[in-house]
């Protein structure tokens, strides 16, 4: 295994947003205990830090590869393909904003915690046909849809995270 080695590569996977995730964790246990600190606690000083780097590198590409979205900009940049100056179209614009309305509106609701985990089932949804359409994406290389649909699907999830730490709130 080189340092240099892609994130797919240290897992032996092909280089594609629709991985195997058990194989990935499964392979992700296997490496670290060949890197294990124990297993070189009496190996020279440069083996020592060898195995403290791969075990760093495993780690980071493991992080990436398990979360979808971090996979899809990690595919990406293998392409050499930006998010940077990234335009959605307006009709998503407005639905993000209309959605951000309907979450602001939830408190005042009679019963706010139906109501939330309706909206939350509804992002949840929303979440999963992002995902879906960039599996497609990749699958035919359309890069550039792709990394408008990575956009997309981060306004999903930063919206999720919000959803939920409202229910904490009403919890």
């Amino acid at each position: 295994m080189s340092l240099t080695a892609n994130y797919f590569e240290i897992f032996d996977l092909p280089v594609s947003f629709d991985i195997d995730t058990e194989g990935l964790a499964q392979r992700y246990r296997e490496l670290q205990r060949l890197v294990h600190p124990d297993n070189y606690a009496s190996a020279a000083e440069h083996e020592r830090v060898w195995a403290l780097q791969r075990a760093a590198q495993i780690n980071e590409a493991f992080q990436t590869l398990k979360n979808p979205l971090a996979r899809g900009r990690y595919l990406l940049q293998l392409h050499n393909v930006s998010t940077s100056g990234i335009t959605l179209g307006g009709d998503f614009l407005m639905q993000h904003i209309e959605l951000r309305e309907e979450l602001a509106s939830i408190k005042e609701k009679s019963q706010p915690l139906e109501t939330l985990t309706a909206f939350l089932k509804h992002i949840d949804q929303q979440m999963q046909k992002s995902l879906e359409t960039l599996s497609q994406q990749f699958a035919q290389e359309d890069l550039r849809a792709a990394a408008v649909s990575l956009q997309q699907l981060q306004f999903f999830k930063k919206l999720r995270e919000e959803t939920l730490a409202l229910e904490e709130d009403l919890t």
